[in-house]
C-alpha cells in the first residue's frame, strides 16, 4: 500500500526532538511520498533540506498570504530559482487567508497574484491557502486563469458550490484529519461527491491532528488515519483509497 501526504510541514520547530524518528513512523505507515510546504524566509530553506535528505520527500515552496507584507521582489526571484530543483514539485502553499490579519488584504491580493504569474510561466501546479475568503480566492484564480496549470485547494473547507468551482478551474481537493472529527458534517459531505480523479489527502501536520489523537501533535503518518476515514465514506477499502489518491498526487506532481 502507497500512501501520498500532499500537504505537511515536517520541518516545523515541533519535531525538533524526533523529526528523523516521525518520518521513519510515516514510512513504516506506507506513506511513500511527502510533499513538505516551505512557505516564507525561514521555511523554505528548511523544506528544501528535508527534500534533499530523503528521496521520498518532495517540495512546494511559495509565500503564504500571512506572511504576503514581508515578500521582496528578490523573494518571487528565489522562488523561481528554486522551482529549477528537480524535488520542486509547486508553488505554494499561496492564497488569502482573512482569518489572521496578518497582512492587509490588497498585499495578499498582490502577492498570490504575482504567485500564479509565477506559475503559469514555468508550468508548476500551485497549492492554495484559503481561509474565510472563499469569493476572493476563487474570483483571482478566475483573474489569472489559474485553470492553466491546477493545482490543489489544500484542507479544502468550503461549500460543494465552490467545490464544483474549484473542479471547473482543473483543481483537486484536498482533505486532511478534520474530515476524521464527528461533527465534521460539511467536509465529509464533500469527500463523498468529489469526483475520485480529483480527491487528495494530506495531514497538515503538525496541525489539524485527526482523531483519535485530536488535540496532540499531528505528523504525517496520521495521513492513513485520513485516509481510513476518506474511505470508509467512499464505501472502498484501505488499499484502494490509497492507490486513488497516491495516483491523482501521480499525475499532478509528475511523480513516476
Amino acid at each position: 500500500m502507497m500512501l501520498t501526504d500532499t500537504h505537511t510541514h515536517m520541518d516545523a520547530s515541533a519535531f525538533e526532538e524526533d523529526r528523523d524518528e516521525a518520518i521513519q513512523r510515516a514510512w513504516d505507515a506506507g506513506v511513500t511520498r511527502i510533499v513538505n510546504i516551505g512557505f516564507n524566509r525561514e521555511t523554505i530553506p528548511t523544506t528544501m533540506a528535508l527534500a534533499e535528505k530523503y528521496d521520498f520527500v518532495y517540495a512546494a515552496v511559495g509565500w503564504h498570504p500571512q506572511d504576503a507584507k514581508d515578500m521582496l521582489p528578490e523573494d518571487l526571484e528565489w522562488i523561481e530559482e528554486l522551482c529549477k530543483h528537480p524535488k520542486v514539485v509547486a508553488i505554494g502553499e499561496i492564497g488569502l487567508d482573512y482569518y489572521w490579519d496578518t497582512s492587509p488584504k490588497d498585499v495578499q491580493d498582490r502577492v498570490f497574484r504575482e504567485q500564479i504569474r509565477l506559475a503559469r510561466r514555468i508550468g508548476k501546479p500551485i497549492i492554495i491557502h484559503n481561509r474565510d475568503a472563499h469569493q476572493d480566492t476563487l474570483k483571482i484564480l478566475k483573474e489569472e486563469n489559474a485553470a492553466e496549470v491546477g493545482g490543489i485547494m489544500h484542507s479544502f473547507s468550503g461549500s460543494w458550490e465552490t467545490a464544483k468551482e474549484c473542479l471547473d478551474m482543473n483543481f483537486y481537493l484536498s482533505f486532511g484529519g478534520p474530515i476524521t472529527f464527528k461533527n465534521a458534517k460539511q467536509p465529509k459531505e464533500i469527500v463523498a461527491q468529489v469526483p475520485l480523479d480529483r480527491l487528495l489527502i494530506e495531514t497538515d501536520a503538525p496541525y489539524l491532528t485527526p482523531h483519535p489523537f485530536r488535540g496532540k501533535r499531528n505528523e504525517t503518518g496520521y495521513v492513513r488515519l485520513v485516509a481510513e476515514t476518506a474511505a470508509e465514506i467512499r464505501g472502498l477499502s484501505l488499499e484502494e483509497l490509497a492507490q486513488i489518491t497516491t495516483d491523482n498526487a501521480n499525475r499532478l506532481f509528475g511523480f513516476k
